[in-house]
């Protein structure tokens, strides 16, 4: 696999991007979910830490990802076949995923300051309590678009590989083509 990408396959860096970006959602979600769903006050402040430490790493991601389309490399072409209707959806998941994840960082971040937080929670003392900031709301409501258009892009890419048979995931370094 070349380090950039060709017009039928992703590069060695966005593939590496994308399931590093891949892994650190999906951990960051489960940290930001058992903090505000499940863990008691006493035991949320580690958790934290560790849901805004992935966040900053998804956000450094996502602005890599960006980049290094704009700077150093091209996207492969549309899938062969796929009706406009879906290149256009797959275009706007993928653009609303970078903006989600983007304004996600961004309301995490101005949470954190606005709550003064980071100190306490540094300090091993208790998460205060954030869930009237406008930033937090926004967060929370943010966290179930990503959610959605996250079922979205795995269900599009199992449509592809299991329905369609295109092997559409050996594009991004899944299994043959």
């Amino acid at each position: 696999m070349q380090t950039k990408s060709t017009s039928t396959q992703y590069g060695r860096m966005a593939v590496i991007i994308h399931w590093s970006s891949a892994l650190a959602v999906i951990l960051a979600f489960a940290a930001g979910f058992v903090v505000a769903n499940l863990a008691p006050a006493a035991q949320q402040g580690p958790i934290l830490i560790a849901h805004i430490t992935l966040g900053l790493i998804v956000f450094a991601l996502t602005l890599l990802r960006i980049v290094w389309w704009v700077a150093a490399d091209k996207r492969p072409r549309p899938v062969d076949g796929q009706p406009r209707w879906q290149e256009l959806t797959a275009s706007a998941v993928h653009g609303l995923l970078y903006v989600i994840l983007i304004l996600m960082a961004s309301s995490g971040i101005v949470t954190i300051i606005l709550s003064n937080a980071l100190p306490t929670i540094l300090s091993g003392g208790p998460v205060p309590d954030m869930s009237a900031l406008i930033p937090r709301v926004a967060h929370g409501i943010m966290s179930k678009i990503l959610l959605a258009l996250f079922v979205l892009h795995v269900g599009a890419a199992l449509y592809h590989q299991l329905i369609r048979r295109d092997h559409l995931l050996a594009r991004m370094g899944v299994g043959r083509a």
